[in-house]
């Protein structure tokens, strides 16, 4: 391979780091890490034989490409490179890299400038999460000169403003990942809180410090450092994050007062030492639980609206904006947004050193190996191709719905616990779109190695397939690994409707076809079916709008643009427990053990309407049967972790697991049955 690659050097926020282009890079991600790995000069902790600065905060890689994400510009993966360790680590997220992104992509052609100042759209990979990332450009050309500062940095540059849109639970599919806004861990209370960046957040008093204490300080108190790590890695097994001991994520910090009710004081960790400054989303994660109530840091209580927070930190101030809809135990973050400034360093060609892509073998530090494994694996590959131990990079679980909805949240709450046995990083990718053909699809035409995976359910592999012709075989096309469980369908209303019950509704619409609306995750999929099989026993009309996935749809229901619903159990339950929805009856055989006092369909006097939901991984067709079995044996201890099955429980899904095989003659006989539905209900695509 090539030691000779392009490279732009660029302060970005109060980080330092080479800018890549995706193409620029080995296409193997494992080699790309070797590549990284030489180029930071990670090795030693000076990092002298590279462009690294002997810190983590210059220690850190911006990757970037044309996004494959709708309406999005740009992808951006960040990496943190080790420090005195060959280790590469994309689990966790870099808000002040990213104020570099949009300057480098615009520069590098990716994105067109526009005259005066240009928004770039950026898809960040390692949370799925969007920024809009808004730029100078006079005479459409970059410019890096103005007024202003900001704290941690010498000089003045031009603004650069980033705008956070759904950074809220990005990493593990919740804002507060435990359930609890405050927890209690080694006998303190802590807020564990997932806002742009994972974050464990405890109060300085309950250390025993003022929280004003320098980092310098703080660094020099081992036994304070080792409870906070040890802290720490409770936190990650809480959060649903596995063993982090080996992760940066989640990070800690020390909290307290502020200058005044618009402020908070913050220590941020990473994680091992204490910043310098702060990082940009750990600031949003800070500010986020400092605007919401019931947390170990709440400020005076807020109103909707837009509200500037201060956090302040040992080199300045962090203004943050954020967005706050709805008050009290409803009030959540719409948006955040800060400023930052980037300066364009140097751009040429990186020279990396002799040891990369050699077959000399990776030592690094023992604790990093896990790290580095695809490192080596990449190198040894070269001379015994068939040795290659599985996985070898990234894995990735695409889901066939919106982020935010039953199946993302599933496939997130596995996918945490799927990683570290695994050894490898796990991530979403979320592909919404045409009933989930988008992303059944994709993963149909896959490379068939076990490092794409999808977490398919009952529409994408019975339902869809049953009601037209697609592009892909439900049953050819893939290879099954395992069940995940089962969840009931569950019709629900808006929570104003005024409807008493389900005979109601029925004499309703018999009376005026069409005065309501029900919102369904596309047609094809197990909401729709339940609505039409409705529809069709109980002798009404009643207009039907498809959406992206369930998590937009079931948004809209709360809205009262539509008025009717069936998703299932396990999307439904949180909205109906906090009130948003009303549960008028259950699409199944029996009633839920969650909610004893809803009826049936069947008990509301609407016979045949049966749909019960299932849930699965599938990897591509001619995927290796090792492999295939290889990850049903991870998936089934992963479904066998009591904390795992509780938190799929708590929201109304039943666990069950399978061999391959057994999950394949499900998928066949689903798709025969719901075959026979589309005849007998003469139902359409359209």
């Amino acid at each position: 391979m090539n030691r000779v690659i392009p490279c732009v050097l660029m302060r970005a926020g109060t980080s330092r780091g080479p800018f890549f282009l995706r193409d620029w890079l080995p296409a193997d991600d494992a080699a790309r890490d070797e590549a990284l790995i030489g180029a930071i000069g990670a090795s030693d902790l000076l990092q002298v034989d590279g462009v690294g600065g002997g810190s983590t905060l210059t220690s850190k890689v911006a990757i970037v490409s044309k996004s494959s994400q709708p309406g999005c510009d740009v992808d951006y993966l960040f990496a943190q490179v080790g420090v005195g360790q060959k280790s590469v680590d994309t689990r966790p997220n870099c808000g002040n890299m990213l104020s570099g992104v949009a300057p480098f992509a615009i520069e590098q052609g990716l994105v067109a400038a526009q005259e005066g100042e240009t928004t770039v759209r950026v898809f960040n990979v390692n949370t799925r999460s969007r920024i809009d990332v808004t730029v100078l450009t006079p005479g459409r050309r970059v410019s890096y000169d103005g007024e202003t500062g900001i704290d941690g940095v010498a000089g003045t540059a031009a603004p650069i403003r980033l705008n956070f849109l759904d950074a809220w639970g990005a990493v593990t599919g919740s804002l507060f990942p435990t359930g609890r806004r405050i927890d209690t861990i080694d006998g303190l209370a802590v807020t564990c809180i997932d806002a742009a960046m994972p974050l464990v957040i405890l109060r300085a008093r309950d250390l025993g410090l003022t929280g004003r204490e320098t980092p310098a300080e703080l660094d020099a108190d081992r036994a304070l450092l080792e409870r906070i790590e040890k802290l720490r890695c409770a936190a990650g097994e809480a959060m649903g994050l596995g063993d982090v001991s080996n992760s940066v994520v989640p990070k800690p910090v020390i909290a307290s007062d502020g200058d005044d009710e618009h402020s908070i004081t913050s220590r941020y960790f990473t994680p091992r030492r204490c910043h310098a400054s702060h990082a940009v989303t750990g600031a949003i994660g800070v500010a986020t639980a400092f605007a919401l109530p019931g947390t170990v840091i709440s400020g005076v209580e807020s109103t909707p609206g837009t509200r500037s927070i201060a956090v302040l930190h040992p080199q300045g101030r962090i203004e943050v904006e954020v967005a706050i809809e709805g008050a009290g135990a409803e009030a959540r973050i719409q948006r955040a947004a800060l400023v930052r400034t980037a300066r364009k360093i140097l751009q040429g060609e990186l020279h990396l050193p002799p040891y990369v892509f050699s077959k000399s073998p990776v030592e690094g530090d023992k604790p990093m190996n896990r790290l580095i494994a695809p490192a080596v694996a990449a190198v040894m590959a070269a001379s015994a191709p068939l040795a290659m131990a599985y996985p070898d990079k990234t894995i990735t679980i695409v889901v066939p719905t919106a982020a935010g909805g039953g199946n993302d949240a599933m496939a997130r709450t596995i996918a945490q616990k799927l990683g570290p046995l695994l050894g490898q990083t796990v991530i979403i990718d979320n592909r919404a779109g045409a009933n989930g053909a988008i992303a059944s699809e994709y993963v149909a035409r896959a490379t068939p190695d076990g490092h794409t995976l999808m977490f398919g359910y009952i529409a994408t592999h019975a339902m869809n397939p049953a009601l037209q012709k697609l592009r892909y075989d439900p049953v050819a096309d893939f290879a099954p690994i395992g069940l995940v469980g089962y969840s009931p369908t569950l019709m629900v209303a808006t929570a104003n409707v005024p409807v008493k019950d389900v005979k109601d509704l029925v004499a309703q619409l018999k009376a005026k076809p069409d005065k309501y609306t029900y919102a369904s995750a596309g047609n094809g999929t197990a909401p729709h079916y339940a609505a039409e099989l409705f529809k069709l026993n109980a002798g009404v009309v009643m207009l039907g709008v498809p959406y992206k996935g369930s998590a937009p749809a079931i948004s809209d229901t709360i809205g009262g643009q539509a008025q009717f619903m069936f998703p299932s159990l396990f999307t439904a339950l949180p909205h109906v427990k906090s009130g948003k929805l009303r549960a008028l009856a259950v699409a199944g055989p029996k009633r839920s053990a969650l909610l004893p006092d809803v009826p049936t369909l069947k008990e509301s006097g609407i016979e045949g309407v049966d749909v019960q939901q299932w849930y699965g991984f599938f990897a591509p067709a001619k995927t290796p049967k090792p492999i295939i079995d290889q990850l049903n044996k991870a998936l089934n201890q992963v479904l066998a972790d009591k904390e795992i099955i509780k938190r799929i429980e708590d929201h109304g899904a039943d666990v069950e697991t399978s061999t391959p095989e057994q999950f394949g003659a499900l998928v066949g006989s689903e798709l025969a049955k719901w075959k026979g539905v589309v005849q007998r209900a003469k139902l359409t695509a359209d």
